[in-house]
């Protein structure tokens, strides 16, 4: 069973998803780290009512960006982690971490990639008029959203959406979506060995 490590910045709405996912059977994987660049965000909490061990960190209490990540890779080999799953985590990943999981670290992004990369994705999609926005999940490389893409769903933006409902909408495809995407990579990595 892979040993996953569940990066997130905020309130981890997907970090709950994938752990409930998980204790239902329905993604078979073990949930064995949350990293999280904001001590105090609200994935930290939902974290420590899971029993997930965490490393929390304050980007701004290291020399540079190489420095933390190599904290992160003392943390992950700790834990033993396999997979690296970004839910929400808003940093750009680097060379540390890249070189040591490249191709097994996912990403879920708000939007139909490559359209609306980076921060605000779903308030963008909603000021730009756009009739269609989705979810796309990819591998992460060096770039903002950039990494080859493994799954997409459409939605739609209805007339009357708000920011709010629009996210709501989003939120739900996101949750089924990644835990449907990392179960078929898991499954399939399986099959590979």
């Amino acid at each position: 069973m892979k040993r996953v490590a569940i990066f997130a910045s905020g309130s981890g709405s997907n970090f709950q998803a994938i752990v409930d996912a998980t204790r239902l059977g329905e993604l078979e994987a073990d949930v064995c780290l949350l990293v999280c660049d904001k001590p105090d965000a609200y994935v930290v909490q939902r974290a420590l009512q899971s029993g997930i061990p965490t490393f929390a960190f304050n980007p701004k209490e290291y020399a540079s960006k190489q420095h933390f990540e190599l904290a992160i890779l003392e943390e992950l080999q700790k834990h033993d982690i396999d997979f690296i799953v970004l839910a929400g985590y808003m940093r750009l990943i680097g060379d540390t971490l890249l070189h040591a999981y490249g191709g097994r670290m996912t990403n879920i992004h708000p939007s139909l990639l490559p359209s609306f990369p980076g921060k605000d994705a779903i308030w963008q999609a909603l000021h730009a008029g756009v009739k269609i926005t989705g979810v796309s999940i990819h591998y992460v490389d060096e770039g903002m959203d950039t990494g080859p893409i493994i799954a997409q769903t459409a939605v739609e933006i209805d007339e009357y959406d708000t920011l709010q409902s629009l996210e709501k909408k989003v939120h739900a495809v996101e949750h089924a979506l990644y835990i449907h995407t990392l179960q078929h990579i898991f499954q399939k990595e399986r099959q590979e060995v």
